[in-house]
């Protein structure tokens, strides 16, 4: 049984930086692509950064995009989504999400995705 579990969110002041986590199991993690997704209250789920089995393949949101990184540790079951310079607009559940197919990466569409954290709450104050 594939589990996803996202950890690290909490209350920032705006311009401040969090580092979320997410760890699964229940599947080899080395050949699962990963994404990370917020959804704010009374908005659509949308797509924040995607990464690729190896590390290789990366994509941001144009939102986050210079602010924000994601990364893989392989070795550890985790991507970590770094996040600086946040705005309160940033503020949001995030939810860690995970490709249980073939495909090398899985880009920015929550169909591409087979399997989803509960997800960690971030709220930025300004």
């Amino acid at each position: 049984q594939v589990q996803v579990v996202e950890s690290g969110g909490g209350l920032v002041q705006a311009g401040g930086s969090l580092r979320l986590s997410c760890t699964a199991s229940g599947r080899t993690f080395s050949n699962s692509a990963m994404g990370w997704f917020r959804q704010a209250p009374g908005k659509e789920r949308d797509f924040v950064a995607a990464v690729s089995w190896s590390g290789g393949t990366i994509e941001y949101a144009d939102s986050v995009k210079g602010r924000f990184t994601i990364s893989r540790d392989n070795a550890l079951n985790t991507v970590y989504l770094q996040m600086n310079s946040l705005k309160p607009e940033d503020t949001a559940v995030y939810y860690c999400a995970l490709n249980a197919g073939s495909r090398y990466y899985a880009g920015r569409l929550t169909l591409n995705y087979d399997y989803w954290g509960q997800g960690t709450q971030v709220t930025v104050s300004s």
